[in-house]
């Protein structure tokens, strides 16, 4: 597509970088910065908050944009599960988030596509491909054993862009309820070794 770009991340994308997060969860993240939200704190400034972050998973520093024509359209990050993984950040989690840590946890070593999403008006133009190529090239670099992806079992677009690129299924959790929530079924781990 025309004008159409990767980079990395900016501290200015931290808005759109809590509303893709927010796609990609399926609302997860909105309920779940609710919870964290201050008096007259709207969730999705708690989510910019923690874009806004040097360090932890969800950073800005660990995310790439799509662009087409100069305006944000898609993200993605991503970042390698530590090998081992700790058991205490299993035990710790909450029932709500258990079964995504337990899911993540099952992949060591694997480079882990956290957050891949694309604005409605920029889907179907190949920008998740394109994150996902990125993706695989991060993981690379950072000599991963392969890469993971989680992917609730109802999103069937993402579960075919996914199949396309060669991940299949490594393990299920049922996808706990939770207000807002856009799909049932079960969280899914996908993965792709590098061969």
């Amino acid at each position: 597509m025309t004008g159409q770009a990767i980079r990395p991340a900016r501290l200015a994308d931290a808005i759109h970088l809590a509303a893709l997060v927010d796609i990609a969860g399926e609302g997860f993240a909105s309920y779940f910065w609710s919870g964290m939200a201050g008096e007259g704190q709207s969730p999705f400034e708690v989510g910019r908050a923690r874009a806004m972050r040097d360090t932890g998973s969800f950073t800005w520093r660990n995310a790439h944009i799509a662009e087409v024509g100069g305006e944000v359209a898609g993200a993605l990050v991503g970042y390698a599960i530590d090998d081992p993984v700790d058991p205490a950040s299993v035990a710790e989690a909450s029932d709500l988030v258990r079964p995504l840590v337990e899911l993540e946890a099952a992949a060591p070593g694997f480079w882990y596509v956290n957050v891949l999403a694309v604005f409605a008006e920029y889907r179907g133009k190949g920008i998740g491909q394109a994150l996902l190529a990125q993706a695989d090239a991060l993981g690379r670099a950072a000599g991963a054993k392969g890469m993971a992806i989680i992917v609730a079992s109802e999103n069937e677009g993402a579960v075919r862009l996914y199949a396309r690129a060669g991940y299949s299924e490594r393990a299920r959790r049922p996808l706990v309820p939770f207000p807002g929530c856009r799909r049932g079924g079960d969280w899914v781990l996908l993965t792709r070794p590098h061969g």
